[in-house]
């Protein structure tokens, strides 16, 4: 190790204490002693630009890790990148700053992913190299290798202890995804302790069952030499992803080091004073880096520029020779969609065939796949159930990387968190299925999806207790509403063909919201007076009737149920269907009050958990227990959700509190409340 290699690697560690020690929070164990890792993949091993951070042509960089964040900003800020000035690195971890406390896709240029719930970094980063090896199979031609990156991971204990690191990690190896590069940060820590207290697996052995290269840097405190020899081993394998096992000492050159006094709570000002002493700097300067450190990391902003150019006069010969790859790519990558894309999209009228909003989302989903190749993903091994199989392509496996439909296995969680990895990749919209019971087992990537701004697919079948016969454990009660209650989340549960039809639409346009769709297993028939276009205002009249004696507001399956319903009763009786309540949210006081009148009373239904109801609604008939097993006809009946039980639950309700409700005008919050702006997590970063 040079005298000036030495100086940087000191000075990424004292920016670092320095920059826990002024936010008085943070982690600064881990960013210490991975700091020859940061020092070798920045200044020699990846390909970026600092001036350019959204060059599809860079490699990817995940911090899986992510509460070692100080290290990747401190990193950007060195290699010049525009997003992470010194006085941003003094803001660290203060409201509205472009250091947050784990690393966010939006707050700061240059950031792949959101991480912090760890293990999703590393998953993510699995979609990644999956998307470089389908853009590779699908664009590539001799002589252009446009798609050509590496996706590189720092990560630590916990993320290796997570169960959905594994799920993905053992795709990854069947997969073969041999530009996959994980530095594992093997420093034996974690906030309780010593692993030894909870993890003492052999963490090499389990990653070559799955299919990895294992590699190991026994002195990763050190041997910068090592380091670069286990990288330049790790891109010669192609046929396999590689986890290199790099030992080092958490907080190295602390007075803790090696401990977890050093994971997650600032050094303190003497033990500051005691690491920058030992590494040569001047205990009173703080935030200091020499002008020759800094000189030679900036020399990738010259570096960075040189390979953007390099690659923008190869794309120009690509595109001179193959003019309509170039265009989609381009097309692909700006997020732009097709010219006339939604003429595509399958309408119904009543008397068409009852049929299954999950195989109704099937025919749509094939519709747009066919004309719209960004569209890729794939199920948890529930595919014939999902109907989910794409018709115009095949699987994307080792042997078969341009196929768009991916086989995740029973790996509901992993899949979440490599969909995010592939919409984050950039020019590929990703969808997951399974059943909805089961988005609980993913829903931490559903939730930084939206975090994120991720436009993900979540299509969710079997929506509620009309499974029938596999029970209450596959009978969806509460997660309708886990999903609405969450910011930046479209839930749509349809009720037929075109409200299928107009759910896609508009998850389809979104920029930076992810959808999850409810899709019944049982046939339901189309809806008189449904529509693509209506849709879009979230809830929409659906029977009309002048002056109601009531209304009933449904969702999904019991929308035609709740039809039937009006008929059997005496009066009159309007129909409201609300695919999605968060774009009803959105819209005018007038149009909502046009579509819940006052001094009407307004009946929710829906075979899900009432939460939430009551915003819409005086009175809902909904499920108050978990289900129960037995033919999903049975379940409806049982629980009251067929039409006749309906219209004798309403009638009772509109006999007692339903009349008052009419005569006294009581009001609800949707009649009232202004329109809702789109809940995006996104706050006016500086």
């Amino acid at each position: 190790m040079s005298t000036l290699e030495e100086k940087q690697i000191a000075t990424i560690r004292t920016l670092a204490a320095d920059i826990v020690q002024k936010a008085n929070s943070g982690h600064p164990g881990a960013p210490m002693g991975m700091a020859c890792m940061a020092h070798v993949l920045w200044n020699e091993v990846m390909k970026y630009s600092p001036k350019d951070p959204d060059w599809m042509g860079k490699d990817r960089f995940v911090l899986s890790n992510g509460h070692s964040c100080a290290l990747q900003y401190l990193m950007m800020h060195l290699t010049g990148y525009d997003s992470v000035s010194m006085d941003d690195l003094k803001k660290f971890r203060k409201i509205f700053s472009r250091t947050p406390g784990h690393p966010e896709r939006h707050a700061t240029k240059g950031i792949e992913v959101s991480t912090g719930p760890l293990g999703q970094g590393i998953c993510n980063a699995i979609g990644m190299a999956i998307a470089e090896s389908h853009m590779a199979a699908t664009y590539n031609k001799p002589g252009f290798k446009i798609f050509d990156n590496y996706t590189y991971v720092l990560c630590g204990d916990g993320c290796m202890q997570e169960g959905v690191a594994s799920e993905a990690c053992s795709l990854a190896g069947h997969l073969g995804l041999g530009k996959l590069i994980v530095l594992y940060d093997d420093n034996q820590i974690t906030i309780d302790g010593d692993t030894s207290l909870s993890f003492t697996e052999d963490v090499g052995k389990r990653f070559e069952a799955y299919g990895w290269q294992v590699l190991e840097v026994k002195d990763a405190n050190h041997d910068t030499t090592a380091i670069r020899a286990a990288i330049a081993l790790a891109r010669q394998e192609t046929g396999k992803p590689t986890i290199i096992k790099c030992k080092t000492t958490i907080g190295f050159g602390s007075s803790k080091q090696g401990s977890h006094d050093v994971h997650g709570a600032p050094l303190g000002d003497a033990d500051i004073k005691t690491v920058k002493e030992k590494f040569g700097f001047d205990s009173k300067e703080f935030f200091h880096v020499p002008e020759d450190v800094l000189k030679t990391y900036r020399k990738k902003v010259d570096e960075g520029k040189k390979l953007v150019a390099d690659w923008t006069t190869k794309f120009s010969e690509y595109e001179a020779k193959y003019p309509k790859e170039a265009e989609e790519i381009k097309r692909r990558f700006t997020d732009k969609l097709p010219e006339g894309w939604e003429k595509c999209l399958p309408t119904f009228k009543p008397g068409d065939k009852a049929v299954a909003t999950r195989s109704l989302s099937g025919q749509v989903l094939n519709a747009l796949a066919a004309i719209m190749p960004e569209i890729v993903g794939g199920s948890a091994d529930l595919t014939p159930s999902n109907k989910t199989a794409l018709k115009c392509t095949g699987d994307y496996q080792k042997a078969t990387p341009a196929g768009r439909y991916l086989r995740f296995g029973v790996r509901e969680h992993g899949m979440g968190a490599i969909g995010n990895g592939l919409h984050a990749y950039g020019g590929i919209i990703p969808f997951t299925a399974t059943f909805l019971t089961f988005i609980e087992y993913m829903f931490p990537a559903v939730r930084l999806a939206a975090l994120s701004g991720h436009k993900h697919l979540f299509i969710m079948t079997h929506d509620s207790i009309g499974v029938g016969e596999d029970g209450p454990t596959h009978q969806p009660v509460e997660q309708v509403n886990l999903v609405r209650g969450t910011p930046n989340v479209f839930m749509f549960r349809p009720a037929d063909g075109n409200e299928t039809s107009g759910a896609y639409k508009i998850a389809i346009e979104q920029e930076f919201t992810p959808s999850v769709f409810a899709l019944s297993r049982q046939n339901l028939p189309q809806l008189e007076g449904s529509s693509i276009e209506a849709v879009a205002k979230g809830a929409y009249t659906l029977v009309e009737e002048k002056d109601p004696d009531a209304i009933f507001i449904a969702t999904g399956s019991e929308v035609s149920a709740c039809v039937e319903a009006a008929k059997l009763m005496d009066g009159k009786y309007g129909v409201v269907s609300m695919p999605c309540a968060k774009l009803f949210d959105e819209q005018s006081i007038e149009y909502r009050r046009k579509v819940l009148p006052f001094k009407v009373p307004i009946i929710a239904v829906e075979a899900a958990a009432a939460q939430g109801w009551y915003k819409y609604a005086h009175h809902a008939i909904t499920m108050k227990t978990f289900g129960c097993s037995g033919k999903g006809a049975d379940c409806l009946d049982y629980f009251g959700f067929t039409p006749k039980k309906l219209a004798a639950s309403a009638a009772e309700w509109l006999k007692t509190t339903g009349k008052a409700v009419k005569e006294q005008g009581f009001a609800v919050a949707a009649q009232f409340e202004p329109p809702a702006k789109r809940d995006l997590h996104y706050v006016p970063y500086n």
